[in-house]
């Protein structure tokens, strides 16, 4: 059997120790779901008449506005569950008993990846579907569609690679929890609330130039039908440059542990 088919043959075996893992601990993937819904219902009906004010309309269309900025901060949430995970496999031993065994080194992350990748494209279904209960009402294409899918797809991809680094540096699992926690505020620094032209200059600034806000107008003119812009190409740039530079980082970790 050649290298790249015992690497595949690895990766498939941690991948389904990962997803096992989850089906152990639901409240996980509970949490990854009911945090951002929660979040969703309490803007929507307790803030969403005066800020949907804002934007021209009511609570109509402020459910139509926040649900891009949710749906990032959903896979923001998840990104503190994947770094618990790994920190934990790195301070349990696990790891150590993985070395031992002739298994490619690279499957151990590849499983974290892909197993928490599936929990959170699930978890952002979910909270679509909670959406469009409530009044979410996109006119998006099925091409359009397609098109917000990969671009939450690649931006999850881009922070669990993020997130499996900062579990790796994280000395506890403890700290690996806390140390993904700025990524939830960037949702309310940037166009996730409310449009940045309402900011102050230098929140403004910020809000315009950190990475959510294009992704989330992307998501937001792909399903809605907003301008775009060159949002898109930048969105793309963001998620690559944040993917290939994690994964660096996280496999440079790795192979010091």
């Amino acid at each position: 059997m050649s290298t790249l088919a015992l690497a595949a043959r690895d990766s498939s075996t941690m991948v389904r120790r990962q997803l096992k893992r989850l089906l152990r601990y639901p409240s996980m993937t509970v949490q990854l779901i009911a945090t951002p819904v929660v979040l969703l219902l309490l803007f929507v009906y307790v803030f969403g008449g005066t800020l949907g004010a804002g934007l021209g309309g009511g609570r109509e269309v402020y459910v139509n506005y926040v649900v891009p900025g949710i749906l990032l901060m959903g896979a923001a949430t998840a990104a503190t569950g994947t770094a618990v995970m790994v920190a934990t496999d790195m301070t349990e031993g696990i790891i150590a008993r993985f070395r031992t065994m002739r298994i490619s080194r690279a499957s151990v992350l590849t499983g974290h990846v892909v197993g928490s990748v599936i929990q959170q494209l699930i978890g952002l279904a979910a909270i679509i579907g909670v959406a469009l209960a409530i009044g979410f009402d996109p006119n998006a294409t099925a091409v359009e569609w397609l098109a917000a899918a990969g671009m939450l797809t690649l931006f999850v991809v881009a922070i669990t690679w993020l997130s499996v680094a900062l579990g790796l540096k994280s000395p506890t699992p403890e700290a690996a929890s806390n140390a993904p926690m700025p990524l939830i505020l960037l949702p309310f620094l940037g166009s996730g609330f409310v449009p940045t032209e309402s900011m102050p200059t230098a929140i403004r600034w910020f809000a315009e130039y950190q990475p959510f806000t294009p992704i989330m107008e992307t998501v937001r003119g792909l399903l809605l039908g907003t301008p775009i812009g060159n949002s898109a190409a930048i969105a793309t740039a963001w998620c690559a440059g944040i993917a290939v530079l994690s994964y660096l980082w996280a496999k440079n970790t790795f192979d010091k542990a």
